[in-house]
């Protein structure tokens, strides 16, 4: 009768393991999605900022040096 309940214990606890894992791979990858939303949101931006400031340069006939 021993061997059965430490079967089923071990078991229990494997299960219960998994889930812990399982909840953290969950919120490091919403961490991570939210990491990879507000970088492209900056990226854009940035992108933004250069095509405006390309804009002017070629609007005012300017060369770099």
């Amino acid at each position: 009768m021993f061997w059965p309940m430490l079967a089923i214990a071990l078991g229990f606890l494997g299960i219960a393991v998994l889930g812990v894992l399982g909840i953290r791979v969950f919120i490091e990858a919403r961490r991570l999605g939210s990491e990879v939303a507000r970088t492209t949101e900056r990226i854009n931006r940035a992108a933004e900022d250069l095509e405006r400031a390309a804009t002017s340069l070629a609007r005012s006939g300017e060369t770099l040096r």
